[in-house]
């Protein structure tokens, strides 16, 4: 086998989330690191931004959950690894993951999996099909929040022989950096969304689903405006709803309930997200199930933004309580509420001692550069 270490990415599709962003910050590091480095995908909205002189992209239908095409996958992947002499095989989903562990089984490669999230297991074929997640050589959980859920759950399925460790997510701070915004930008930014200098504006990011918690948003906005008036603050929901149509008319319906319509905005998707963050006054994520990691937290602080996210999660780990940000009783309207109030009457130099601490935390602990690095350290270990 070539020295040069050759490492396969697989994941399902190359979206905005956060364990495409991951593959897709790792990917580009890699040749910076005298590494080859392949994707296999079956398509994504970051396909356009892969550096195809750094990273090689092979197209698949490793989204699929069909048996026919996960068999058709691992043929297609010993090919792959064969004809490319790859070194690791790293996948980032489940169905890929099968894929995956019969291709490296037969080419007799090391695989590596990263647990993105705790995955539903409401009976004993799905757990068994999440457990594939848990059948590398290496176990690359993304959170504390996640290596425990692992070690609790899927405790039957681990190998005491193989490796399991956390390696933090981590986001690009160069890119969600408050100082690369224009002006001129935000301006235009606030007159597209219909807002208005001079009052708040809370901004939550996040597809629409019931887990993400925009109904208790809505609740809890309702809830500020009876303390603080209808005129103290401008609200966005950013997020689409991937056809999901039924849950958006719900909550669209309940902020026309409580009045919410001229404070309001709901935003299916914006380019730019740290022009997002920069025009926003405070951030929230209300998730009501525990998120894995939760990347709005992290670039909120890296964007020097208050942050309010439920006390579930990644979040306890992300954000420092009342230091960094503030953590409120999740699925908790009126707890929601109390920690919004509070903060939009907080002076502006404790708001800016706030954002300072955010991003020092960020730099510090959930930084791009340490998560590639730690993940190619890895890398290099289970070869040697």
């Amino acid at each position: 086998m070539s020295s040069k270490l050759k490492v396969l990415q697989v994941i399902p599709k190359l979206g905005y989330g956060g364990a495409e962003t991951g593959c897709y910050d790792l990917a580009h590091y890699l040749p910076e690191n005298n590494c080859t480095s392949y994707i296999v995908t079956s398509g994504g909205e970051l396909l356009k931004f892969i550096d195809k002189k750094k990273v090689k992209l092979i197209k698949l239908p490793v989204h699929s959950k069909n048996p026919i095409l996960m068999i058709f996958n691992s043929i297609a992947l010993i090919f792959i690894i064969l004809f490319n002499n790859i070194s690791i095989v790293h996948a980032r989903s489940r169905a890929p993951a099968w894929s995956c562990l019969i291709a490296t089984k037969i080419t007799r490669r090391k695989f590596v999996t990263t647990f993105h999230g705790t995955y539903n297991f409401n009976n004993s074929i799905k757990k068994f099909y999440n457990s594939v997640m848990v059948r590398s050589d290496l176990i690359i959980a993304g959170s504390n929040f996640i290596f425990s859920h692992i070690g609790h759950n899927y405790r039957k399925h681990l190998d005491v022989k193989k490796k399991f460790l956390v390696i933090f997510r981590g986001i690009n701070v160069d890119y969600f950096d408050p100082s690369t915004t224009l002006e001129i930008e935000e301006n235009k930014l606030i007159s597209q969304w219909d807002l208005a200098r001079g009052k708040k504006i809370i901004l939550m990011p996040g597809r629409l689903t019931q887990w993400k918690g925009q109904e208790v948003f809505i609740e809890a906005l309702n809830l500020v405006n009876k303390q603080l008036g209808h005129q103290s603050f401008y609200a966005v929901i950013l997020g689409g709803d991937q056809g999901r149509d039924i849950y958006t008319k719900k909550i669209k319906r309940l902020a026309e309930q409580y009045r919410l319509t001229n404070q309001l905005k709901f935003i299916e998707h914006c380019k730019n997200m740290p022009l997002a963050y920069k025009i926003s006054d405070l951030v929230v994520s209300a998730s009501v199930e525990p998120e894995a990691f939760g990347r709005v937290a992290v670039e909120a602080q890296s964007m020097e933004k208050p942050i309010i996210a439920s006390d579930i999660g990644g979040s306890n780990e992300t954000i420092v309580d009342k230091q960094t940000g503030f953590l409120f009783k999740s699925g908790d309207p009126e707890s929601l509420c109390k920690k919004i109030v509070e903060v939009l009457q907080l002076d502006e130099s404790r708001l800016k001692s706030i954002g300072i601490e955010g991003r020092k935390n960020i730099i510090k602990k959930f930084n791009v550069e340490k998560m590639c690095f730690s993940t190619y350290s890895e890398y290099k270990k289970l070869l040697n």
